[in-house]
């Protein structure tokens, strides 16, 4: 069954038990208006609490994934008010980021700017081989925001994220796929069904073990080894008992292909 809930700015859909969310004002490149803004609220609203949404894909119409900033909605620029307005994306961001469900992200064309933040979200990054990457903010002289400069360097390295940020050139997807913050590469007409099928492989996985896997690899940087060790097995006791690994075990004993719940 496939529900779909159409916005001026965002298509907020289902497919089977991934949730899709296209960001759709092709005519500005997706710039994040308050409009796509207000959709993403929506989405990650929708999705990252539905049990029965096991993966979420991001994508774009038209010739960009996202062009980062909308530069109209800029003309307000007071401390106070710039701050709320970070707030405000915060919100949905770190929802994103903290969601359990695999997360992939489908990049169509042009990410630049926070459009580049929104598509390094993904926990697996797919990109048409005509897609095209760039910092954007030194052109306006604004810092790097929607996490890139935590989530870049960790792709990377330090000194190819301070490279690519500062010198703000654009970057071909397979230049991205060389550096390794692109995951795969597809034709352009094919980038979209490819990475349906990716989501919807990943929906039909052990959900409750890629939650698990994705809470460890945020904490790995951060933890001295003996907390993350104790992380780990607090993760594999929690694994233990779920029904994925009742699942797996049974079906590994049974010699067939296992039918995860994601429970």
């Amino acid at each position: 069954m496939q529900q779909a809930i159409a916005e001026a700015s965002v298509i907020i859909e289902r497919k089977g038990a991934v949730g899709v969310v296209t960001f759709n004002e092709p005519r500005s490149l997706n710039a994040l208006s308050p409009g796509i803004k207000a959709g993403m609220i929506e989405a990650v609203n929708t999705f990252c609490p539905d049990p029965e949404v096991r993966a979420i894909l991001i994508t774009g119409n038209g010739r960009a994934f996202c062009a980062g900033g909308d530069i109209r909605s800029m003309d307000e620029r007071g401390s106070v008010y710039m701050r709320r307005r970070m707030q405000s994306t915060h919100g949905w961001l770190s929802t994103l980021l903290k969601c359990e469900k695999p997360v992939i992200t489908a990049v169509n064309g042009v990410a630049a700017g926070a459009g580049f933040s929104l598509a390094l979200l993904g926990d697996i990054v797919c990109a048409a081989q005509d897609a095209s990457f760039k910092a954007g903010f030194p052109g306006i002289g604004a810092a790097p925001d929607l996490a890139l400069a935590q989530i870049l360097p960790r792709a990377v390295g330090l000194i190819r994220a301070k490279d690519i940020i500062f010198t703000n050139e654009s970057i071909s997807a397979q230049r991205g796929y060389e550096l390794g913050f692109v995951s795969r590469l597809f034709a352009p007409e094919t980038l979209k069904d490819e990475a349906l099928a990716l989501a919807q492989t990943l929906a039909a996985g052990p959900t409750v073990a890629y939650g698990l896997a994705k809470h460890l690899m945020s904490r790995a940087y951060d933890l001295p080894l003996d907390s993350f060790l104790d992380l780990e097995a607090s993760a594999q006791a929690t694994a233990f008992g779920s029904g994925d690994f009742d699942e797996g075990v049974r079906a590994f004993r049974e010699k067939r292909k296992p039918v995860f719940g994601g429970r």
